[in-house]
């Protein structure tokens, strides 16, 4: 057996977590394992053992894929997960529209998805974590697309002159409720930021503040597309009534999209 071999075995994690991470230590996915030096091995057993600690696999790697780009990931925001990239997927479906609105960007993900779907759209990102904005900022400079990012709350971080002109929002905001947060998986819990995750007592309380401001900022005709828990479907569905909701599934078939528009001839707010 080679040392990489005896290394992938000898860490005590699933085979293919192992393989990623011996990558990782060797610097390159498609380095063939049987050459992977000394040097690499002991950086691959440093991040096994983080690993075995709990960190994620993604803050490991320091990349994760979504949709058509390769993003930098670590701890300063949540893991793109594929829940949020189906959101994406929904989002690049249909005419282009010129002003996109990512808010609770994290890692910039669903903004940057967007540019590159749309490469003429004036397209925003937000979110009240300056350290999220950062890495944002590094992705958009990593990925090489031009999104102008905005610190502040919700829809306070925007600029004035984008009310009533918005043709796509796209949000994955936070909508754990505080008393779950103890049941979420380990790696999660203790690694991902609580402020992208928990929204307050009821986890709605995000969902409730968007529902609220929404009709302000969306042109007529607009839609929008908001992730949230696998049991606020019915919940969800009363906030955003006023927009003709439809609540999709994820890829297990558990409700996580809402989906709605700002009728043609309705008022701001309406």
């Amino acid at each position: 057996m080679t040392p990489a071999g005896a290394a992938i075995s000898g860490s005590g994690l699933p085979r293919h977590e192992a393989e990623r991470l011996l990558a990782t230590a060797a610097g390159s996915r498609v380095a063939p394992f049987a050459a992977v030096t000394p040097a690499a091995i002991e950086r691959f057993e440093r991040l096994v053992a983080r690993r075995v600690a709990g960190e994620p696999l993604q803050y490991l790697e320091g990349t994760v894929q979504f949709g058509p780009l390769e993003l930098l990931c670590d701890r300063r925001a949540l893991i793109p997960r594929p829940e949020t990239e189906l959101l994406w997927e929904m989002a690049s479906i249909g005419p282009a529209p010129a002003v996109i609105v990512d808010l609770c960007t994290g890692s910039g993900c669903l903004a940057l998805a967007c540019k590159h779907a749309f490469p003429a759209a004036e397209v925003h990102g937000a979110d009240l974590s300056e350290e999220a904005l950062a890495l944002a900022r590094e992705n958009a400079g990593h990925v090489d697309l031009d999104v102008s990012w905005h610190r502040g709350d919700l829809f306070a971080a925007l600029p004035h002159r984008l009310r009533g002109s918005v043709d796509l929002l796209v949000a994955n905001p936070p909508y754990v409720a505080r008393g779950d947060l103890a049941g979420l998986p380990d790696d999660v819990r203790d690694h991902e930021p609580e402020m992208a995750l928990v929204s307050g007592p009821t986890g709605l309380e995000t969902l409730e503040r968007l529902a609220a401001e929404l009709g302000d900022w969306l042109a007529p005709g607009a839609r929008f597309l908001i992730e949230i828990g696998e049991t606020q479907a019915t919940s969800a569905t009363a906030l955003f009534a006023p927009f003709g909701p439809v609540v999709h599934p994820d890829l297990a078939g558990r409700p996580r999209i809402v989906e709605g528009r700002r009728r043609a001839g309705s008022l701001p707010g309406s």
